[in-house]
Order: structure tokens, then C-alpha cells, then sequence
């Protein structure tokens, strides 16, 4: 039989279906909003562009915490309470 005639063998066959389908929603979800933006004005490069930044912004937060985090163990407080004595948000 092929693929698509055959039913779900159980709960694990069943789970992956629903993941797929979770999957393809979320990808016309994005196709949208893509398509939304471009709309608006936006070009796939620019889009793109904003993409890396939000990568390259990630990757020094992270390691940012990582140092705040390495800086909180050594001095035996919580990352927390380093927060003001660098002027960081909570939210940061």
C-alpha cells in the first residue's frame, strides 16, 4: 500500500502525524506572515538581514548570560542580584 492509504499504527505512528500536520500549519503560517510583509513593503533581503541580526543578537545574549552566569557562581550570588550592579533589566 502506499504511504498515504496506510492508517496509524498506534500512538507513536499517530503522534508523528499530528506533529507533521502541527508542521505544515506552522509552515503556511509563516508563508503568510512572509507574505504579509512583503506587502507592506519589505524585501526578502531586508527580511532576511533582520533574521541574521536577531541570530547574531541571540548568540552575545547568550553568551552574555553565560559570563553573568560563570561571574554569579564565582562570587556565590544569583545572577539576579548581579543584574543592578550592571544595569541590566530583569527583562534583558
Amino acid at each position: 500500500p502506499s504511504p498515504s492509504s496506510r492508517q496509524p499504527n498506534g500512538p507513536n505512528e499517530e503522534a508523528l502525524q499530528y506533529e507533521i500536520e502541527e508542521l505544515k500549519q506552522k509552515d503556511l503560517a509563516l508563508d503568510q506572515e512572509i507574505a504579509q510583509l512583503l506587502s507592506e513593503g519589505y524585501s526578502l533581503e531586508e527580511l532576511e538581514q533582520h533574521i541574521s541580526l536577531l541570530h547574531e543578537y541571540n548568540d552575545i545574549k547568550d553568551a552574555g548570560q553565560m559570563l553573568l552566569g560563570k561571574l554569579a557562581v564565582i562570587r556565590g550570588v544569583t545572577t539576579k542580584q548581579l543584574y543592578p550592579e550592571y544595569d541590566l533589566e530583569l527583562s534583558d
